[in-house]
């Protein structure tokens, strides 16, 4: 069956919640598991391709490529970190067409300056109230489709106060975007102060990051304080990066890897994974044989 587009998925009133991934395979796995959309990490990107922290160090480009080789391997709606656009309002609209191409469903836009940082790192800029207005209209006006969404998010509650916050996103909100962001809420009194606020008008995001700022909640919750898209960012290489530690150390403790097995897929298993068969199976069909004289 084919999936919603987010954009229908949001209209129906249910809760998305978008796993992060950062790679093809990653991508398969969500959407294997069920997900009806995925969360295309910028640090998880800059992470797993790089070895670097997310400070800006990963160019449009670069997450331009990752987003292609997802969208050729998978059919969900991906929603698409862009960070601050990559430069000025020319920059955010070259993104978006380039993003639209390669297969984003929904681009996000963030009023941090350059380079940016991870919004639960300290130290963050922010770029002025009306900078990143232009920048929101800049989007909306480069999306080639309306079922293309544009989401900004705002860093303001770690640099300007939460107050602040509320008002910036007034106001992007009136610049067009289609979804909030309103990154970082210290307790769950910020979190439904700010869903009180908008989730009549507007779907807005909850963002879930293990030791972050944010408390942890499971999507139930969320959705009853008032978030209709949970995205879990970066909890997948976490995990990754947790199983590395342990792979790499029973592999030189013990210079094979029998005893880390179980914890394993073999290579049949990890063929199954990828579909292996019914690629070659649905190639044979151009074989030369199939078409002799």
């Amino acid at each position: 069956m084919k999936t919603l587009s987010l954009k229908a998925q949001l209209e129906s009133g249910n809760t998305v919640v978008a796993p992060g991934v950062f790679d093809a395979f990653s991508a398969s796995s969500a959407e294997k598991a069920g997900f009806s959309a995925a969360y295309i990490s910028g640090a998880s990107v800059s992470y797993s391709h790089f070895g670097l922290p997310d400070i800006g160090l990963v160019s449009m480009r670069e997450v331009a490529d990752t987003l292609s080789n997802i969208r050729e391997r998978v059919d969900i709606p991906l929603i698409v970190d862009a960070d601050t656009g990559f430069g000025n309002a020319i920059n955010v609209q070259r993104t978006v067409k380039l993003f639209e191409r390669n297969g984003a469903n929904c681009i996000q836009l963030e009023d941090q300056t350059m380079p940016k940082r991870c919004g639960h790192l300290k130290g963050k800029g922010l770029v002025s109230t009306a900078e990143a207005v232009g920048k929101i209209k800049a989007a909306v006006d480069a999306r080639a489709s309306e079922e293309t969404l544009i989401m900004s998010r705002t860093d303001a509650i770690a640099v300007e106060g939460f107050d602040a916050a509320l008002e910036r996103a007034e106001r992007y909100l009136e610049a067009g975007a289609d979804i909030l962001f309103i990154e970082a809420p210290n307790n769950e009194e910020e979190m439904r102060t700010l869903t009180g606020q908008f989730k009549a008008r507007v779907p807005l995001l909850a963002n879930m990051v293990e030791g972050g700022f944010t408390p942890m909640f499971d999507a139930e919750k969320l959705t009853e304080i008032g978030y209709q898209i949970v995205i879990f960012p970066g909890g997948l290489f976490r995990a990754r990066s947790f199983m590395e530690q342990e792979y790499f150390t029973s592999l030189k403790k013990h210079g094979w890897n029998k005893p880390y097995q179980d914890r394993m897929l073999d290579f049949k298993q990890m063929n199954e994974a990828l579909g292996t068969q019914d690629i070659l199976d649905a190639g044979a069909k151009y074989d030369a044989e199939n078409f002799d004289d």
